[in-house]
C-alpha cells in the first residue's frame, strides 16, 4: 500500500476516491493476486492529465524495480509505444507482433502515432 501511495485511504470509501486514487487502490488489490504479472485495461481510460501521468509512472516502478510484467490493453499507441518493450496490435487479426522500435516503423505504428498527433 505503501509503494503505490494508498495507505492513507484504507479508510475512505471507494466512491468517495478521485479517479485516479480509483486506480492506484484497484492496482493494490491485483498486486495482492501476483508479485510478477499485472494484466491492466485502458488503466487512464477517463483519467485526468496529472493522474494519467502518475499512473503511467507507477507501472514504469512497479516494471523496472519490481521485475513486473505488465500486460496492458490500451488505445494510447503514443504513450504505450515510449514505455513498451514489445507490441502486439490486434484489429480483427493480429497486425504486428515485435518491438516498440519496430512498431514505429512499421506502416500500422506511423498511420497510429500520425493519427494521435492530430488528434
Amino acid at each position: 500500500m505503501e509503494y503505490l501511495k494508498v495507505t492513507g485511504l484504507k479508510k475512505s470509501c471507494f466512491r468517495d476516491l478521485s479517479g485516479g486514487q480509483r486506480q492506484r487502490v484497484l492496482l493494490a488489490r491485483a498486486l495482492c493476486a501476483s508479485e510478477k504479472l499485472l494484466v491492466v485495461d485502458e488503466p487512464v481510460a477517463g483519467l485526468d492529465p496529472l493522474a494519467q501521468k502518475e499512473l503511467y509512472e507507477m507501472l514504469d516502478k512497479l516494471n523496472k524495480e519490481k521485475g513486473m510484467t505488465i500486460i496492458m490493453v490500451s488505445h494510447d499507441v503514443k504513450e504505450v509505444v515510449q514505455r513498451a518493450k514489445t507490441i502486439l496490435h490486434l484489429d480483427r487479426t493480429q497486425r504486428f507482433f515485435g518491438s516498440a522500435e519496430d512498431y514505429l516503423s512499421s506502416k500500422w505504428g506511423k498511420l497510429l502515432v500520425k493519427e494521435e498527433e492530430n488528434a
